[in-house]
């Protein structure tokens, strides 16, 4: 049985942990607008999409330490460049001392840009495809990037996604314990029941506040636990 709050609960309760409505207000992420994210060049979100899978399990200060080295040793993550590329050199380049060397972390990078590279040609760009996908239904994104791209389930391509700008809200430890707090998901995490009864969620609490997914991800986050946004 769900137990869902209404927004203004959750609101209430996030702001009295943050020390007022001010404070907590300035906390919150804006997402970039469609026309913006439009603009955003296809490299950028594979390198986007790379850094990521680099961090999951990873020291985050290691791998933004060694990026410049990424940009290089990958082509500034130029699509076609790196479409052309044989099966041994990215062997060989998932060995070289300027990257963190991991070849199947590596090896993410030919498939996401091949993923990126289809979606072009249907939509114009992969951030056209983006900014055209609606926030009612950001878990049809999510499943989209894990099912097309590589190693972009569970929150590796959600999170991606809200660094590129992207309005999406993050099933976090906080957001996750809530979620089953109140009954709203009961089962796996990322079964479909569950990800379609939180993006339900979501959307009510998206048309009572008026506000975009991450910020309704983050205030959630911060109403309890320990704030993993």
């Amino acid at each position: 049985m769900s137990l869902r709050e209404k927004f203004e609960q959750i609101y209430t309760r996030a702001a009295d942990r943050k020390g007022g409505e001010a404070a907590l207000e300035s906390l919150l992420s804006t997402p970039l607008s469609a026309e913006a994210l439009t603009a955003i060049a296809d490299d950028r979100w594979l390198a986007a999409f790379t850094q990521k899978v680099f961090q999951s399990g990873m020291s985050w200060k290691v791998v933004r330490q060694k990026w410049d080295g990424f940009e290089s040793v990958f082509f500034g993550f130029d699509i076609e460049k790196l479409l052309l590329v044989p099966n041994e050199m990215w062997e060989r380049k998932a060995t070289d001392p300027a990257i963190i060397r991991h070849l199947g972390k590596v090896m993410t990078i030919p498939d996401n840009a091949y993923m990126i590279h289809r979606a072009a040609k249907e939509h114009g760009s992969f951030a056209a495809m983006v900014a055209a996908w609606p926030s009612d239904d950001i878990i049809g994104l999510w499943h989209y990037l894990k099912r097309k791209g590589k190693r972009l389930g569970g929150n590796t391509g959600p999170y991606t996604l809200r660094v590129m700008g992207k309005d999406t809200f993050i099933l976090s430890q906080d957001v996750e314990a809530y979620l089953r707090s109140t009954g709203i998901i009961d089962g796996g995490r990322d079964t479909q029941r569950s990800l379609s009864a939180a993006q339900a969620a979501f959307n009510d609490w998206q048309q009572e506040s008026g506000r975009p997914l991450c910020q309704i991800s983050q205030i959630i986050a911060f109403s309890g636990g320990d704030n993993r946004i």
